[in-house]
Order: structure tokens, then sequence, then C-alpha cells
């Protein structure tokens, strides 16, 4: 192995005694690859299994704690114990190369997709309208009550025991990405006048909510050390949507609540630059204020052990690889031999069967236009 390098391949212990053998993280990845019934097909725990052999944590990709909270065709369910024998088989797939496992868990909220959600029933923290996406159309949500908030809050703490009694190691609130979670956060999206939303504590009251319920849930149904985890996206694009004094504030109070890590959503890990400042990169800005006091794990085209080393290198405590592991399943185990140079930044469509991709990742990943390049 090339000795820059070295800083990938140093083990982790949380606080919580969970020791990891290295920095690289699966990042959580939405595949479409469920069974029409919502569970995980064949293809998907293949998919898994092919890429976690070398990596230190996987994180799965995310999977919705209420039937109306669904963001992705194809997307694998947790809102019922009925779903638990599928949840044990993601988990075993997922822990197959010896890695621990991590259910990341969410409820789409505004971005939920209409025509999969009971009556199209699509619900947000208010009735804000949102754009479309690539992956979701434009909607008028409804306004929670407070009685289904609270609801929803129990939902996180259900699919938490679930996650626990399929075998999984922890859990990863997806509270980025626009979701519900972020909904509630977000001062553009939450126009609340109650509990639930106006100043920047009653909009931090959701989000803490579903931490400490899924807290309680773990330390009354884990058995062993669990871990709990938060995504988060610093900013949002619209004016008067979430900066980065806001996300300080989060992350201080996830601090408080002692959450195992925090995982920022970044387009680019190494020169994605906040919405009203260009000194500093949100990389930058997150591991200054984080300063050590939780793992700081983030995600954003880190394709090259050259990215992940430059990354842990700014302090950064995990990296976390998804597009080059939808490229090259072996990525960990390249740089380990001293192969980096084999590492591909396009997929190869003569190998797409070799590569065990489900059919439906693959057709959103040819249709994708720049999120991939592929050659023939």
């Amino acid at each position: 192995m090339n000795t820059k390098y070295s800083n990938l391949f140093e083990s982790l212990t949380f606080k919580n005694g969970i020791t990891i053998k290295n920095r690289v993280v699966m990042a959580p990845m939405t595949t479409w690859a469920s069974n029409d019934d919502y569970t995980i097909s064949d293809e998907e725990a293949a998919y898994y299994k092919k890429r976690v052999n070398g990596v230190g944590l996987v994180i799965t990709g995310c999977t919705h704690v209420q039937p109306n909270g669904i963001g992705f065709t194809h997307e694998f369910a947790a809102y019922d114990d009925s779903f638990i024998p599928s949840l044990r088989k993601l988990a075993d797939a997922a822990k197959s190369g010896g890695a621990h496992a991590i259910l990341q868990i969410f409820h789409a909220g505004n971005k939920a997709l209409p025509d999969l959600t009971p009556n199209g029933d699509i619900v947000s923290s208010s009735a804000v309208e949102t754009e479309a996406t690539a992956f979701a159309p434009s909607v008028l949500p409804r306004e929670l009550s407070h009685d289904e908030i609270v609801d929803v809050i129990h939902a996180f703490g259900e699919t938490t025991r679930r996650a626990i009694e399929a075998g999984f190691d922890g859990v990863e609130i997806h509270g980025a990405h626009g979701f519900l979670l972020q909904n509630f956060f977000s001062p553009f999206f939450n126009r609340r006048e109650d509990q639930w939303g106006g100043s920047l504590e009653n909009r931090l009251r959701f989000p803490l909510a579903v931490v400490q319920e899924m807290k309680n849930v773990i330390k009354k149904h884990a058995t062993k050390p669990f871990i709990l985890g938060y995504r988060i996206s610093p900013e949002e694009s619209e004016e008067g949507g979430l900066r980065m004094k806001d996300t300080y504030a989060l992350i201080d109070r996830l601090v408080e609540q002692d959450v195992d890590y925090i995982h920022a959503s970044l387009a680019d890990a190494l020169s994605s630059l906040p919405v009203d400042s260009q000194e500093k990169t949100y990389l930058e800005l997150l591991v200054d204020h984080v300063n050590g006091r939780v793992p700081l794990l983030a995600a954003g085209s880190m394709v090259t052990p050259d990215d992940v080393a430059q990354a842990l290198d700014k302090g950064l405590t995990l990296a976390a690889i998804g597009h080059g592991l939808i490229m090259n399943p072996d990525w960990v185990e390249k740089v380990q031999n001293g192969q980096e140079s084999e590492i591909q930044t396009a997929i190869k469509a003569s190998n797409v069967r070799e590569l065990e991709l489900p059919e439906k990742l693959w057709g959103i990943i040819q249709a994708s236009g720049p999120w991939f390049k592929i050659e023939e």
C-alpha cells in the first residue's frame, strides 16, 4: 500500500465502544431495487454483498418509517413489523464483509411521491409548495397536525426497534436533502406558529424529539452497543433557507444529545462552498465547528483515494464513498494492494453484469446525464 493512504486505514472506536477497522464508509445510496412489495430483492442483496468486503462501515440507502414517507420508486420499507425479515436480509448482506451496518431511516416529507403515498397525501411541516426534482414532482403538501407529528416521532422509534431486531449495528437519521426532518428545521419550509415552528428553538424541536425517541428505544431494546448517527445538509439554496448559523446550532444540540456521529451530505466534499461566503469550504467550517466533539462523516464526490486522503488530512473523521464503490466494488482492496491506478472513474457499459448493478439502478445511471460518466 502507498503510505500516503495510511490515514484511510486507521481504526476508529466510537464512544459506545464499537470499533471499525478503517475510515472508509459505504455511502447510503438509493438503488431503486426493492421488490414490488417494498421488500429487499435478491438483486439488492447481491449488490451489497459485492461491495462490503473492504469498508469499515456500511450505511444502507434510506427506508421510510411511514407509508406516506416514500421518496423513491422501489424503495424498501421499514414501517411495519412485517418488513423485519426483509430488513434482516439486508442486514445480513450489509454485514457479510465483516463491517458494521447502519440502517438509514427517514420520512420524505414534501418530497414524497404522490403516486405511492396513500391517497396521494403529501405532508410537511407547513403547506409550502416544493419545486420539482429529478425524482419527485412539485406538490403543495399538507401541514401535519400536532398529533400526526407525535405519530411520526413514534414511527422513527418503532423503525429503530425493527433495525435492532433485524440485526443492524445502528441507525442513521436522514435529516438532509429537504426531507421531513429538514422541512421542520428549515426557516423557509417551516412557517408554523405553534411549538413546532417559528423560533430556532421551535424548529429544532421535531428533529431533536426524533433523536430522543430513538435513544429511548435503543436503551430499551438494544442488548449491545448500537450506533445513532444524524445526516445533515448544511444549507439550502432558497432565499431565507437554512444557513450555517442554523446548522451550527443543530450540531451543538446533536452533540448535547450524544449522537455517535454527524454525517454531512455535500455536493463535493473538498470544494463545496457556503451560499454567502467563499472564504472556507463547508468541510473546513464543519471541521472547525465540530472541533473533535463527535466523529464527522462526509459524503460528496470523493472517488479516488487521493480525494479521501485529502479530506481526512483536513480533519474529516470518516469518508463516505458512493459512486466509487458503484464503479469499483473492490475499491478498498485496490487501495490496500497498491492498485489505486486501476480504480475506474467511469462505468464501462460492458462491465455492468460483472458489477452486479440492479437493473433499475443501471437505468437511472444511464438517464442521469452528468451524474455518471459511462464508457462503452
